[in-house]
């Protein structure tokens, strides 16, 4: 079962274009069960075949993870990792396709994620206006394409100069799955852009075949670590006395938008989401 678990994840790797992360994160989850079902009774890791897995084994593993006190996201994380390994599987003959429906993740109340007032957002964005320095002019332009977009962090910092088109007015956002959106932006934004590139980037630039959009202080592509301390600094600044993440700028972009009236399917397409029902998780009253 090792070496099922071996083809399973280059199958994710070279066919699904998983990042580094979600990769580890499926093997460790599966060398979880797999330790787990080698511990039963006449069983040993290296030798247990998948074609053994039946009901009854997979019920005993959803009640040992149960009995380990885990989170029920974490629980249910593991499950949906048994179950998309399971359809792997069922596709290739190794086991039966029936049993991906007997591995039923526990039922997770789903919070509105949290969001910033307008007005609280409004307050950070004005104190990234403050200073005048490069780096200063690069805070406001990142934290604006954040509200003004939604993007992760991590696509935010993965930005390259020629993602944006002053001409068009758009930024080419490329997420971790390769998939591209294009995202129209608001004149303003895009002046804060433009004026970014032109004026104080090339003071942040040290070596002129750095392509990052985002600089440090030394010249290379600013990390997602750094931002977060930035947008956190800001916050502390503009005296909120709340957590401040990129990914609460996030969510109060999509939380601002379809309070608004903003269509789901428009804000659905900006942030990415496969689907819809993902994005109407963020539609209040």
């Amino acid at each position: 079962m090792v070496e099922d678990i071996r083809l399973f994840l280059n199958y994710l790797a070279k066919e699904k274009k998983c990042s580094k992360n979600t990769l580890d994160a499926y093997n460790n989850d599966l060398s979880q069960l797999v330790e787990y079902l080698s511990s039963l009774p006449d069983q040993d890791v290296n030798t247990f075949d998948a074609r053994l897995l039946d009901e009854e084994r997979m019920k005993l593993y959803m009640q040992h993870l149960k009995e380990k006190n885990y989170k029920l996201s974490t629980i249910a994380r593991k499950i949906a990792a048994a179950r998309t390994f399971l359809r792997f599987m069922a596709e290739r003959g190794r086991v039966k396709e029936s049993l991906t429906e007997q591995l039923a993740a526990p039922r997770i109340n789903k919070q509105m994620p949290r969001a910033l007032s307008v007005q609280d957002i409004r307050r950070v964005l004005d104190e990234s206006a403050r200073l005048p320095t490069s780096d200063g002019r690069r805070d406001r332009a990142m934290l604006e394409l954040l509200y003004a977009t939604g993007m992760l962090a991590s696509e935010l910092m993965a930005l390259n100069v020629d993602d944006f088109d002053a001409v068009a007015g758009t930024i080419t956002v490329n997420s971790q799955k390769e998939k591209k959106r294009v995202i129209k932006l608001d004149k303003r934004v895009s002046g804060m852009i433009k004026e970014y590139i032109e004026v104080h980037r090339i003071n942040l630039l040290s070596d002129e075949k750095q392509k990052a959009l985002f600089l440090n202080q030394r010249g290379d592509r600013l990390t997602r670590q750094g931002f977060w301390q930035i947008v956190q600094n800001y916050a502390d600044l503009a005296g909120l006395t709340v957590k401040v993440t990129p990914r609460a700028i996030r969510h109060s972009y999509a939380v601002h938008k379809l309070n608004a009236g903003e269509d789901v399917h428009l804000v659905q397409e900006v942030l990415g989401h496969a689907h819809v029902s993902t994005t109407k998780v963020y539609k209040q009253g």
